[in-house]
């Protein structure tokens, strides 16, 4: 299990995917108008290693008139990642573990190979901001054994507002999954339909005035 250290960083997060945000091809801002960006929501996953940090953080932009809130999944390492320049959204430093880097997730072989262990079950989601306390909130289903198996590689395609899709080679076959990138509450907090998709990550958020929304972090599709 990770230890959480309630430790100042210098920049802190926010303030690091403030100038990060615009330039990605999800984001549904202008161009023209700086992000104003509050902490929504999220959960952690453990490295079974322990050396990398995994955080899937939703962010509120209240810059528009109504806020927009998206998915960052996050690595945090404590040396830079090989051959994934492009990636990083930038480095920071930390009272208790120095300097890190921090990366766009879905491009760390690591935090992809635990959200497929945590869409087939055998990851268990953490919460956010404690150590040791699994986040009873965040809900997983999987239909069917094509594609169950750890992950061994994958290839990372952003797909414009809709999302980050990412073809996941696992020692069971393949596994289609898009990580949601602007979240949208599901109806009533549904789980996505079945028939729709093979499988699901869902969870929830709370923007600055109160208001909760549910819906899918990431799906498993065909």
């Amino acid at each position: 299990m990770a230890t959480i250290h309630h430790v100042t960083l210098k920049p802190g997060k926010l303030e690091l995917l403030t100038p990060w945000l615009p330039t990605q091809p999800w984001y549904t801002g202008t161009a023209a108008g700086q992000p104003e960006l509050a902490k929504a929501g999220g959960f952690r996953l453990d490295d079974p290693e322990g050396e990398v940090g995994i955080e899937f953080m939703a962010v509120a932009d209240g810059s528009g008139g109504r806020p927009v809130v998206y998915l960052v999944p996050m690595t945090y390492r404590g040396a830079p990642l090989e051959g994934a320049g492009q990636a990083l959204i930038g480095t920071l430093e930390h009272e208790a573990l120095g300097k890190r880097w921090v990366y766009d997730g879905t491009h760390d072989p690591v935090l992809v190979a635990q959200l497929c262990a945590l869409v087939q079950g055998d990851a268990e989601p953490q919460a956010q901001s404690l150590s040791d306390t699994p986040d009873r909130s965040v809900t997983r289903d999987f239909a069917g054994e094509t594609g169950r198996g750890a992950a061994l590689r994958s290839t990372v395609v952003d797909s414009g507002p809709q999302g980050t899709d990412l073809v996941v080679e696992t020692d069971g076959g393949p596994l289609a999954l898009r990580v949601n990138r602007v979240l949208r509450p599901g109806e009533d907090g549904a789980a996505p339909d079945p028939a729709q998709v093979r499988g699901h990550v869902t969870a929830g958020w709370r923007l600055p005035d109160g208001t909760e929304g549910r819906g899918p972090f990431a799906v498993v599709r065909d």
